[in-house]
């Protein structure tokens, strides 16, 4: 029987990590105590069992439990309720890495493009992708569809909404989509370039599959979702049915105790998205370098059987920038630059040329 290999980061004296540990393993598999458990089957295939505890500092250890894999039914939703529903309750506990068994990984195809579809759509090899976001929050429909006119002419590969961008009133979704489409359409007619644009998709499942529809009545050739907001299994749902690449944004996925190189690389990827915005070190957020690296590597493995997802690091980058990133990260990234881009006012296409001349020719990666 197949178990997934589920790593705890747990806040606790050393004299207490083995019970804590065991108490992990029952509250995440049976969510008894042992002695209720007289059924053979049920002890031996279905409990969970603790399998390694290791110190990380003082107060602080890493517990692995297996999990049987017959547990999760091999459903999204049930899969995070037996890698962490309850025992995410505990203020002292974080879901840190997850081991998932060959046969277990393949009931779930994982990115449909992944990097190598949204280079192939965008037109764009060797080197990093460029992604502007249209902001700030508010702008009628008419101002965002020049400003995504005015990011095409400077010459980046993916306009997207601001993930706050939904239906609003002085925005509505479907006018925004086919006004930001014929701007991109246009755009990319006078340079000879290709773009893609990925509106912001959020609501329930049915506004989701509604709003998807409209995104492929118009052409849009991705989608931006935040897995945290929709649900992570209706964002699953909606991949799976979806005919271009999906963007995954981290919007409220801090909010749970789950290391970001799990969640935001492995997990999402999991889940099916073709690229991860992920707050990147040095901006507007806490994420240290080596935290980014860690997450840029999950998303890229090579040693499954999905295909590799697309990094954006994001959240205060600046033109500057672009070649110290491109030496950390190297070329598969796709670089995702908002306010800096539109301080520049009156000057936004030339920075933007700037912004994508730098990413073409930044020096090679490491």
């Amino acid at each position: 029987m197949s178990r997934l290999v589920v790593t705890y980061r747990v806040r606790a004296p050393s004299r207490d990590a083995a019970d804590i540990a065991e108490t992990l393993a029952l509250e995440q598999s049976v969510e008894v105590a042992t002695s209720v458990v007289r059924d053979e089957f049920v002890r031996d295939e279905v409990m969970g069992r603790v399998v390694g505890i290791a110190r990380v500092d003082e107060g602080l250890h890493d517990v692995r439990i297996a999990l049987a894999s017959i547990t999760t039914g091999d459903e999204v939703a049930q899969t995070l309720n037996m890698l962490f529903g309850n025992s995410s309750l505990h203020e002292h506990v974080e879901l840190v890495d997850v081991e998932l068994p060959a046969e277990f990984a393949a009931r779930f195809p994982g990115p449909r493009f992944g990097i190598d579809g949204i280079r192939e759509l965008a037109g764009a090899r060797g080197r990093p992708l460029t992604c502007a976001a249209l902001k700030p929050q508010g702008l009628p429909v008419e101002r965002l569809a020049a400003l995504c006119r005015d990011l095409v002419r400077g010459g980046v590969d993916v306009v997207k909404d601001d993930h706050g961008l939904a239906d609003q009133g002085y925005s509505p979704f479907a006018a925004r989509v086919a006004a930001c489409q014929r701007a991109l359409a246009q755009a990319s007619s006078e340079t000879g370039r290709r773009a893609l644009y990925a509106p912001s998709l959020v609501g329930p499942p049915a506004k989701l599959a509604e709003y998807a529809r409209v995104a492929r009545d118009e052409g849009a050739a991705m989608l931006l979702v935040a897995p945290a907001l929709v649900g992570y299994a209706a964002f699953h749902e909606l991949v799976r049915s979806a005919c271009v690449p999906v963007i995954a944004h981290p919007a409220l996925a801090g909010a749970t105790r789950i290391a970001p190189p799990l969640l935001l690389g492995k997990l999402f990827r999991w889940l099916g998205a073709d690229a991860v915005i992920y707050p990147n070190y040095g901006g507007r957020f806490a994420y240290t370098r080596e935290t980014c690296e860690a997450i840029a590597l999950e998303a890229r493995r090579t040693d499954c059987a999905w295909k590799p997802m697309l990094p954006v690091p994001a959240g205060g980058l600046a033109v500057e920038r672009v070649a110290e990133l491109r030496s950390v990260y190297g070329d598969d990234i796709m670089l995702l630059i908002g306010g800096s881009l539109l301080m520049a006012g009156d000057d936004l296409v030339a920075r933007t040329r700037a912004f994508t001349h730098a990413a073409h020719s930044a020096p090679a990666a490491r």
